[in-house]
């Protein structure tokens, strides 16, 4: 092949979108509102990754489900249960992984989209791509929380969340062959006021910070801003990552809707032309 048919197949060729989900727990309702907006605008991503809820709603995205699918998805989880996790620290995640095979029976790599699960290693707190291995399991220790989890073991070594070492995996999407990369930040903005709530809020942060095996990576967040084209920022300072009562998780995904919605010509433009590098949403 001659060099203007090379050239001529690469500008030809289908540019590939990508899709780069944030961690934040509860709060990855929002990634559905979003999703729910990209279906309706007829916005296909042809490259997923994610950390943590971003990495499960991002899976579950690679094998098919629509938004409505994975709601689905959400009203299968006993909300009271899930709610009395984070009083036992350490705890085993293997029913996460065990709830999680409900929905991915084989390999990472089986699923139908390029994806990949970004997970924290606990020996020496570097991140990695996992883009093979049983999806369930690669997707409990992409969202493993310590203290509140203990690590999921894969190969000899036990993995942790994602979003210590990077929250929003945009620059991973583009190892999986995206041209462009939207992300989606669920931690953006954060309470603006210094009320008791919060403080004490900040104080069990810290104390869990204390006794986490892994810590956070000065870029763990700025990585994702640096290698997307566009960030969405949804507005979920209300709302905390444990918050599972029906009301929240449904005004979450409408956040997540609307914010999409209002910023679908950014995004579009951003995917017209990655060049210009949009990072934020307003």
């Amino acid at each position: 092949m001659g060099v203007f048919a090379r050239l001529k197949k690469f500008f030809s060729r289908k540019k590939v979108v990508g899709l780069a989900l944030g961690s934040g727990g509860a709060k990855g309702m929002a990634h559905l509102g979003a999703l729910k907006a990209f279906e309706e605008e007829g916005i296909r991503f042809g490259a997923v990754t994610g950390s943590s809820i971003g990495a499960i709603v991002g899976a579950l995205y690679a094998k098919g489900y629509s938004a409505n699918d994975m709601i689905q998805v959400v009203e299968g989880v006993n909300r009271k249960e899930f709610g009395r996790i984070f009083l036992n620290p350490f705890l085993d995640f293997s029913f996460v992984e065990e709830f999680l095979s409900q929905y991915f029976e084989g390999d990472v790599g089986e699923l139908p989209l390029p994806f990949g699960a970004w997970a924290t290693d606990g020996e020496t707190n570097e991140g990695k791509l996992f883009v093979s291995g049983k999806t369930a399991r690669v997707l409990a220790a992409s969202s493993a929380i310590p203290p509140f989890f203990r690590g999921v073991e894969i190969d000899g070594t036990r993995y942790y969340d994602g979003a210590f070492t990077n929250a929003i995996p945009a620059d991973a999407c583009r190892e999986l062959g995206a041209d462009v990369v939207i992300g989606v930040d669920l931690s953006a903005s954060m309470p603006a006021e210094e009320g008791a709530e919060r403080r004490a809020t900040r104080f069990f942060s810290y104390a869990a910070a204390k006794a986490s095996p892994v810590k956070y990576t000065a870029d763990s967040r700025r990585r994702g801003y640096d290698g997307a084209d566009f960030m969405l920022q949804p507005d979920l300072s209300s709302f905390r990552p444990t918050d599972v009562s029906r009301e929240g998780m449904s005004r979450m995904f409408e956040v997540g809707y609307e914010t999409a919605k209002q910023n679908m010509a950014q995004i579009k433009e951003a995917i017209r032309c990655p060049r210009k590098r949009r990072k934020r949403s307003s």
